[in-house]
C-alpha cells in the first residue's frame, strides 16, 4: 500500500510532486511547539532527511502544546532533538533525521547550510538573533526560509524567498526588545497547529515549485481575525542583509549578543549586538502585568524572579544574578526580555 496515497491524488501534488518531496532536506531551528509540530508533518509527508536544531531538553510543561514528546522524554529530560528523532524515526522509517542538540549560532548555522544545502530553513525558535542569523544565512546561501511564531493566542507566518521577496530585516530593520514569549504571556495549542498549517502547506509549495504566498500572515485565532499583508514594497535596495551592497550583519562576529560569566559573582552579564538606549516604560509595564515588581532608579532597572535577580542597564547590558550557567541565562534573557 502506498502510505502517500490521499497526498498524491491532491493534484497540485501528483505521484512526480511526491517524487519531489521525498528528495528535499529540510533545516528545522527550534524543536519546540512550532518545530515538533513542523517536523512531525513533514516526515508524515514524505520529505526525505530532516535537520533538526535545538540546545534544550524537555520539561513538563512543553507536553501541554508540544505534540511530539511523551511523559517520559519529560521524566528523563532528553535533549528535544534526541527525542524528536526518536519518534519522527518511529512514525515514518524512511526518512532520515540528523538531531542536532547545540546553540543555532552564526557558525553553526552558515557551515550546515553552507555543507548540507537544505532546500528549505524553518523557523521554529524563540528569538529575534536567531530569527536575524537565518535570515542573513538564508540570503547569503540563497536557501528559502519561513518565518513562524505565536504567543497566546496570535500567530504570525511569512516566506523568504532570497532575491525575491523583502527579507526580515527589511521587515523589521532592528531587532525588538521586550517581546511577549510563551512563557510570560502563555499559549494555546491550536494556534501552534495554525502557524505550522502555513509554515508546512509553503514548504510544500516550495518543494514541488508550486507559487508561495508572498504575503505576511497573522492571525488570532480566540478572537477570530485573520490577515494577509502585502509587504513586498518593504524591500530596500540598500538593505545589509538582501540589498545592493549585502555585509550580512547578522554572520559577524561584533553583531552577536555577548554572553560572559563575571568572575566569582554567580552572575552573567549579557550585551546586546548593538549599545542602544532600553525603553523602560514598555518593559516596565509588560513585567509589572506579569505580576512582577520593579525597581529604578536613573541608571538602572531590576526584578527578581526567585532565585534570580535582573538588573536591565540603560545602555541595554543585562546582568542575571544567581547563575554562574551562559545557557540558564540565555534562557531566563529570551523568557523575560525577548
Amino acid at each position: 500500500m502506498n502510505r502517500y496515497s490521499r497526498q498524491q491524488l491532491f493534484a497540485p501534488i501528483g505521484e512526480k510532486g511526491q517524487q519531489h518531496i521525498r528528495e528535499k532536506h529540510v533545516l528545522i531551528i527550534g524543536a519546540g511547539a512550532l518545530g515538533a509540530a513542523n517536523a512531525e508533518t513533514l516526515v508524515r509527508a514524505g520529505v526525505g532527511k530532516i535537520t533538526i536544531v535545538d540546545r534544550d531538553y524537555v520539561e513538563w510543561s512543553n507536553l501541554q502544546r508540544q505534540q511530539l514528546y511523551t511523559e517520559e522524554d519529560a521524566t528523563k529530560r532528553l535533549p528535544k532533538a534526541i527525542a524528536a528523532s526518536a519518534h519522527l524515526q518511529a512514525i515514518n522509517s524512511e526518512a532520515v533525521i540528523e538531531p542536532i542538540v547545540a546553540d543555532a549560532d552564526a557558525h553553526l548555522l552558515a557551515r550546515l547550510v553552507a555543507h548540507e544545502r537544505p532546500h528549505v530553513i524553518i523557523d521554529s525558535t524563540d528569538n529575534f538573533d536567531v530569527r536575524m542569523i537565518i535570515n542573513d544565512v538564508s540570503q547569503k546561501y540563497n536557501v528559502p526560509w519561513i518565518y513562524g511564531a505565536c504567543v497566546g493566542s496570535y500567530g504570525l507566518s511569512y516566506v523568504i524567498l532570497p532575491h525575491e521577496t523583502p527579507c526580515f530585516r527589511c521587515l523589521l530593520e532592528h531587532v525588538p526588545f521586550g517581546v511577549a514569549t510563551c512563557d510570560t504571556a502563555g499559549i494555546i495549542s491550536p494556534v501552534v497547529h495554525m502557524v505550522v498549517a502555513h509554515q508546512t502547506a509553503e514548504a510544500l509549495k516550495i518543494f514541488v515549485h508550486a507559487n508561495v504566498n508572498r504575503k505576511l500572515v497573522s492571525f488570532d485565532v480566540w478572537h477570530g481575525q485573520y490577515r494577509m499583508i502585502d509587504v513586498q514594497k518593504l524591500k530596500k535596495d540598500d538593505c545589509p542583509s538582501c540589498g545592493q551592497n549585502r555585509t550580512y550583519p547578522a554572520l559577524q562576529y561584533e553583531n552577536e549578543t555577548k554572553f560572559a560569566v563575571l568572575c566569582g559573582r554567580e552572575t552573567v552579564q549579557i550585551r546586546p549586538a548593538q549599545r542602544r538606549e532600553r525603553e523602560w516604560t514598555r518593559l516596565i509595564s509588560f513585567l509589572q502585568q506579569q505580576g512582577i515588581r520593579v525597581e529604578q532608579n536613573e541608571y538602572l532597572l531590576s526584578f527578581t524572579i526567585h532565585p534570580h535577580r535582573f538588573v536591565v542597564f540603560s545602555d541595554g547590558r543585562v546582568f542575571i544574578h544567581g547563575t554562574n550557567d551562559v545557557q540558564e541565562a540565555k534562557r531566563l534573557y529570551y523568557q523575560y526580555l525577548g
